[in-house]
């Protein structure tokens, strides 16, 4: 009999401590210093509770021995707090004055103690919208250093409470020796029953799981540059399209950016699931074809794409590394017949190198009208880059810009262009996703301290609005700050992935798996 060995991650619910607000205590004109910061931010109704911790006050340098919260709506509040200066409602309490709070906010009062006196802090709002979440996102969490192939693990976690679980852990296909990196998770629609993630180096290969069936695929094949990375699924059809690239890393030893990822070579291929068959979709040598993302309607394909030329028309990593500043990309599309399976000649979308600028990873909104993506000076793994930030393009309106306006237009198609003001920090802003309505987008930033990628979700208007954004809420206000991993690429989701992270890995062992077949044109 086997023995599986089911990892996961147990979550100590700190339910909020029996508190009573002061009957006497000064009042400041000043917001209390929380982490993390909920002042004035918009959550959807089924969110998990907002906790915080109150922080020192660095305007008067005062700290505190006691706090009090006293969250309310409309008559009724949860009031907690406590010696360890921390908010937490209970869970049930909390949605049930989320619920009531619909559409309109819940007030947040805030008392600290100090030398045994009180003061009560300017309150402020947590706005709560109508606009339901998808009920779990799932991440790679990966340590921030340049060890390689130590323990990664892809999480899912549920964004109407805390409870978080291992789905894939590349330790159960590591031993001493080698080592197994797993990344580049996705699915059909935010189906947890359609989903891949891809797997390097020991047991390496792609794995796929389709409406119960699951299985390792063998992406190499000499018509193509190498195994598929960078997915995304089509909206119905059993299609993923990758990009497929020759990357490398660089180091700066003088630079806060600290590190270079970048790639040589870059193709995009399509892959059937069905078939086991891969065709190549963009190949041209001087160009970097990279972060596929199919239009929800499934007859575009949006990529990103470098033009970049060697000196001797030939690869040279080295002359890559000296010009890393020189690959900027733009974003493209290309038709596609769902029909016919057929794809049309390339289209600019965001011409972002005539800005000067480097865009990527882009991403379409469910309605098919807004297109994020993330814009640096140059590269296109920005995660890594401090002027990161997230753009949106207008896909339904042509905009002309505006005399003083901080928006801009593409020089292609003309479609109106403009920067997340209200998301972006001054700080690494990249990878991004939308929710299943359209109305939320989670993405991943380093504003907290520079180092460590955190999950943070705005709110989005049907005009393109962006709200304050807000960090994943945990049960422990102070977790983030005392966690050592970042997440990457965080993915909505519909439901749980119910797999247990050693049936994964027994697939993955497999390594009697034959490669994919070349194919010069897609079959119905």
């Amino acid at each position: 009999m086997k023995k599986y060995l089911i990892l996961s991650i147990v979550v100590l619910f700190a339910a909020c401590k029996q508190a009573t607000v002061p009957t006497e205590y000064a009042k400041s004109d000043e917001l209390p210093e929380i982490y993390p910061d909920y002042v004035d931010v918009t959550v959807p109704v089924n969110i998990a509770p907002l906790t915080f911790e109150l922080l020192p006050s660095p305007a008067k340098k005062t700290s505190f021995t006691q706090m009090v919260a006293r969250y309310s709506f409309d008559g009724d509040e949860i009031v907690c707090g406590g010696d360890d200066l921390k908010a937490c409602p209970d869970i049930d309490q909390w949605k049930q004055l989320a619920e009531k709070a619909k559409s309109k906010a819940i007030q947040v009062e805030v008392f600290g103690e100090n030398d045994g006196k009180w003061t009560l802090f300017k309150p402020f709002q947590i706005h709560v919208s109508p606009d339901s979440i998808d009920p779990y996102i799932s991440y790679r969490l990966i340590s921030p250093s340049y060890v390689t192939y130590e323990e990664l693990t892809l999480n899912q976690r549920c964004l109407e409470n805390y409870d978080e679980r291992v789905m894939v852990n590349n330790m159960l296909c590591s031993d001493e020796i080698d080592g197994q990196c797993v990344n580049c998770h996705n699915y059909q629609q935010q189906n947890p029953e359609r989903f891949q993630f891809h797997a390097r180096q020991k047991h390496g290969g792609t794995f796929v799981a389709y409406d119960g069936e699951y299985k390792k695929v063998n992406m190499k094949n000499d018509s193509i540059l190498a195994a598929g990375v960078y997915p995304s699924w089509h909206p119905w059809l059993k299609l993923i399209a990758y990009s497929t690239n020759k990357t490398m890393q660089s180091f700066h030893t003088r630079d806060l950016n600290k590190i270079e990822v970048l790639d040589s070579e870059s193709d995009l291929i399509i892959y059937d699931v069905e078939r086991n068959e891969v065709m190549n979709i963009e190949n041209d040598p001087h160009e970097f074809e990279i972060f596929p993302f199919w239009a929800p309607d499934g007859r575009f394909l949006y990529y990103g794409s470098a033009h970049f030329e060697y000196e001797a028309d030939t690869v040279n990593t080295s002359e890559t590394v000296a010009r890393y500043k020189d690959i900027k990309y733009s974003i493209y599309r290309k038709s596609f017949d769902p029909e016919t399976l057929e794809f049309g000649p390339r289209e600019m979308v965001f011409d972002a190198a005539a800005m000067g600028k480097s865009a990527t990873f882009p991403r379409i909104s469910p309605d098919g009208r807004w297109l994020m993506v993330t814009v640096g000076e140059w590269g296109c793994f920005h995660i890594w880059h401090r002027d990161a930030d997230l753009w949106m393009v207008d896909l339904g309106n042509a905009g002309v810009q505006e005399s003083g306006s901080s928006e801009v237009q593409t020089n292609a198609t003309n479609f109106r262009v403009f920067p997340l003001d209200a998301i972006n920090s001054d700080n690494v802003e990249s990878y991004h996703t939308w929710s299943s309505t359209g109305r939320w987008v989670v993405f991943s930033s380093r504003r907290a301290d520079g180092n460590y990628t955190r999950p943070f979700i705005a709110h989005i208007d049907a005009d393109g609005n962006a709200s304050k954004p807000f960090e994943l809420p945990c049960a422990d206000p102070d977790y983030h700050r005392q966690f050592m991993k970042s997440y990457n690429i965080p993915e909505f989701m519909r439901g749980p992935v119910t797999l247990e992270p050693q049936q994964i890995a027994d697939i993955l062992k497999n390594d009697d798996v034959p490669p994919v077949k070349y194919v010069n044109h897609l079959h119905k």
